[in-house]
């Protein structure tokens, strides 16, 4: 199938009624970047839950719309340049998209994870490396958590160096890859609890593509100590759960905590003082796994 690209450059105040417009005119596809990424007006833009982003969008944003076909596009472009809310806005291009395997181009964009040289994250249409001793078996799907993030390797690591596992919590399970590793280390038994429908139904799926047994559900599937709490969120919901998930670990148990930037240690440490001891136990590109023993 041929795809047609209209191309617009867009001020940060268009962006969103742009956008909108266009998933009306039957856009296959909306995407926003900043117009001046690589050049030195490049602005960089971050956030996380519960925090807003410093800056609404980019100053100046490149809008890239898929369509079926070149008339769409062409009326798309025509329509939205009569709108007075495209003042300010540029047509750049619309030009034809060159025909490809679309699947096996998206498929070719995930390749084997290696978490340690004989633990990997392999994709269905992929064969396992043949170091592999230990494999997860996981596709991208709709829950976060396909072990390319270094927040997810840093427990997967963790993990496999671990001594001992015995009963494990996997909170905020996402697609379920630290509960099946868990599972695949010899945990006694694994729990995993998410506050999104969707990441449970990708776990128990997942799981069962594993061979692994375990319980999946939202968090009130959580019940009693643990040897081994898994959380892998952010550092914002971490510092909130910190009472709860510090409640979940059993004397001489471990808390695992990922998805915080280096900077943001000493108020994770903060946060965890009055029920434990905090440490930096690894760190990968900005990131940091904080670890306590209870």
């Amino acid at each position: 199938m041929s795809l047609y690209e209209l191309v617009l450059l867009a001020p940060v105040d268009t962006v969103e009624t742009l956008s909108e417009a266009l998933e009306a005119l039957d856009a296959l596809s909306v995407s926003v970047e900043d117009a001046d990424a690589q050049t030195p007006a490049e602005q960089a833009l971050f956030g996380e839950p519960g925090m807003p982003p410093p800056k609404a969008g980019w100053e100046r944003s490149r809008i890239v719309a898929l369509f079926a076909a070149q008339a769409t596009a062409r009326e798309s472009a025509e329509l939205l340049r009569a709108q007075e809310f495209f003042e300010g806005c540029k047509l750049v291009a619309i030009s034809p998209l060159p025909d490809q395997d679309w699947v096996r181009l998206t498929q070719s964009q995930f390749t084997p994870v290696e978490i340690t040289p004989a633990f990997w994250i392999v994709p269905t249409w992929h064969e396992p490396p043949p170091q592999a001793e230990q494999v997860i078996r996981l596709d991208p799907g709709l829950a976060f958590g396909t072990g390319t993030h270094p927040t997810t390797r840093m427990c997967l690591r963790w993990i496999a160096a671990a001594k001992t596992l015995g009963r494990v919590l996997d909170y905020g399970c996402g697609s379920g890859i630290l509960a099946i590793g868990a599972a695949k280390f010899k945990a006694s038994s694994v729990d995993a609890v998410d506050i999104d429908e969707a990441a449970v139904q990708a776990t128990l799926t997942n799981a069962e593509a594993n061979h692994v047994q375990l319980v999946a559900g939202l968090p009130d599937k959580a019940s009693g100590a643990y040897q081994t709490v898994l959380a892998n969120i952010l550092a914002t919901p971490l510092k909130v759960l910190a009472p709860l998930l510090c409640a979940h670990v059993k004397p001489g148990g471990q808390l695992v905590l990922a998805g915080i930037l280096e900077r943001q240690a000493d108020e994770l440490a903060a946060a965890y003082a009055p029920y434990a001891v905090l440490r930096v136990s690894d760190s990968e590109d900005g990131w940091i796994l904080m670890t306590a023993k209870f």
